[in-house]
């Protein structure tokens, strides 16, 4: 598989569960390619497979059956040690529900993932002011997340995604708990990611979100089944963004 210029690249990617008549294709042979800096979004109804898409590109899961190449190197082959390290240095992750510790700081949730992955405390506390502050919350980095809003969570857990620098950041649902306005802001933050060329994949049920990409693929039963390029580059997206405004 040649994977030159990709940060991100799947063949006839499976993963199944059960056996005879009880098996479910949750991924079904699926092939992804996610350019470097490219912004793909996946939508599909629920229980299409788009979660457990995400959990196999990003080392959460394990495939049944064929190939995943991040930046390179073919994670499916490695064992968990070597996955779970590939998790700290090269992933991160968004999730709907923030996954927030609520018993850390703000400036601890986002400063966790450089030092598992080894950065020392000094440079991992200055990234997480840093992200911090890109995210608009710097103020609130000694408060607990009990203590912020569901906006306001989702920013500690954007700015925790970017803490390791990583190559690829992987968002399920990430605007699912939010009300508009809160939406609106998220989605302002992912397009600053984009424009700086950070590499996402974004898993959505809102049209909405969903325009704000280079490219929508649409899931169902597992499968691939029809791939759009949006064509607006940076215009139609921030056109998509003014939607919520409308």
């Amino acid at each position: 598989m040649t994977t030159t210029g990709l940060a991100l690249a799947t063949r006839g990617l499976t993963k199944t569960y059960g056996d005879g008549e009880g098996l479910v294709r949750a991924v079904d042979a699926v092939d992804l390619e996610v350019a470097r800096g490219e912004t793909v979004a996946v939508m599909g109804p629920s229980g299409c497979g788009k979660s457990t898409l995400l959990h196999l590109v990003g080392g959460l899961d394990r495939p049944s059956g064929g190939e995943i190449d991040l930046a390179g190197r073919r994670i499916d082959r490695l064992n968990e040690r070597a996955l779970a390290r590939l998790r700290r240095t090269d992933v991160g992750f968004v999730f709907q529900a923030f996954h927030l510790m609520d018993e850390l700081t703000v400036v601890e949730n986002v400063e966790l993932p450089a030092l598992l992955a080894g950065h020392s405390p000094r440079r991992a506390r200055a990234r997480a002011i840093a992200l911090l502050d890109r995210v608009g919350i710097g103020d609130k980095a000694g408060r607990l997340p009990a203590a912020l809003s569901g906006g306001q969570r989702q920013r500690v857990a954007v700015a925790r995604a970017l803490s390791n620098e990583p190559v690829l950041v992987l968002a399920d649902e990430p605007t699912g708990n939010l009300d508009s306005a809160a939406t609106l802001d998220v989605l302002r933050l992912f397009e600053e990611l984009h424009e700086s060329g950070q590499t996402l994949v974004i898993v959505t049920h809102d049209e909405r979100i969903a325009a704000t990409a280079d490219r929508l693929i649409t899931m169902r039963d597992g499968a691939f089944v029809d791939e759009t390029r949006l064509t607006g580059g940076t215009t139609g997206r921030l056109g998509a963004l003014a939607g919520f405004e409308g």
